[in-house]
């Protein structure tokens, strides 16, 4: 299981010309019509002219009169910009380029440099280049989807937790109360739980804020519906058969969970961190209201997904 010490070291994670156009003259049948110019800008995308068709109440078979209307009263769909259109391209080619990375563990060299170009170019369309300025959009949790920092690789390599898996990495940003929590997520074949960090922060510049860890977590056990036995596991590089065991593993079930059901209503286990030196910055790089980058003091990078965001089933 995770140490504090690699706990800590998560907080490396940021918590926290217009030209004038002319319209071509448009005529009808008993009706002429002048030109109509109005200034347009170069950004400006191509609409649809939208007409209003008028009958004179005096004769309702008299002439129809036309006449042009921008934006008056009809409905125009405004389409995005290159720089959205590009943005979310970007936005959806990093996450893609996860794929079967482990959060970064098992990213080969030439995705690590794919995931780094991504990244640059994200950094540069920044939509809050001051993210300490838009608190609002860094509160609320955060599940890591890709990391570069070596410390979490031993974490994530199944080869070393047998049985057991990291479900998930989070962190969880109040900007009401200035608190950040760092938390990894264990599954095993009777029950889930938590290991987590709790600190302070305090914003320090447009990017940066400060990291004063409080206290270490761990969390009560949750006992799983059942018992779910693999057919082999990993260990040092090799596969392990466990067929043979099934038996004898299931026999014990009903004592484990009776263990596990016993240490489930005890409270969680907190650990105070009394150190001075316990403390980090998080700069945080690029940031929206699904997506954010962040570097830590090691230069270190993650990228973390808001919950609830349609880039996480992607």
């Amino acid at each position: 299981m995770a140490s504090l010490s690699h706990l800590n070291k998560l907080l490396c994670m940021p918590p926290l010309n217009s030209s004038p156009s002319t319209s071509p003259p448009r005529s009808s049948v008993g009706v002429s019509t002048k030109s109509v110019g109005r200034p347009r800008m170069v950004a400006d995308f191509a609409r649809p002219v939208g007409r209003v068709r008028a009958v004179t109440s005096d004769d309702e078979w008299g002439p129809e009169k036309e006449e042009e209307a921008y934006g008056g009263g009809v409905a125009v769909e405004e389409k995005p910009t290159e720089t959205e259109t590009e943005t979310e391209k970007l936005k959806k080619a990093l996450v893609d380029s996860f794929y079967g990375t482990d959060l970064g563990l098992k990213a080969t060299s030439e995705t690590r440099a794919e995931i780094v170009e991504l990244i640059t170019q994200l950094e540069a369309k920044n939509p809050n280049p001051a993210p300490t300025d838009a608190l609002t959009l860094l509160n609320g949790k955060w599940i890591l989807a890709y990391t570069s920092f070596a410390g979490l690789f031993p974490l994530l390599s199944s080869g070393t937790l047998p049985l057991v898996k990291v479900e998930e990495i989070s962190q969880t940003i109040d900007t009401l109360n200035f608190t950040v929590q760092n938390s990894v997520q264990f599954a095993g074949p009777l029950a889930t739980t938590s290991i987590s960090t709790n600190a302070k922060f305090d914003v320090r510049s447009p990017k940066r804020v400060q990291i004063k860890f409080e206290e270490g977590i761990i969390g009560t056990p949750q006992l799983t519906d059942s018992l779910e036995i693999p057919e082999n596991v990993e260990l040092l590089g090799q596969k392990i058969d466990l067929t043979p065991f099934k038996g004898i593993l299931t026999s014990v079930q009903d004592t484990a969970s009776s263990v596990v059901k016993t240490i489930s209503s005890r409270p969680p286990l907190k650990i105070p961190i009394s150190n001075s030196n316990a403390q980090s910055w998080l700069l945080t790089t690029y940031l929206d209201e699904e997506l954010r980058i962040s570097r830590g003091d090691g230069g270190s990078v993650f990228v973390l997904i808001k919950e609830g965001s349609s880039l996480l089933t992607r």
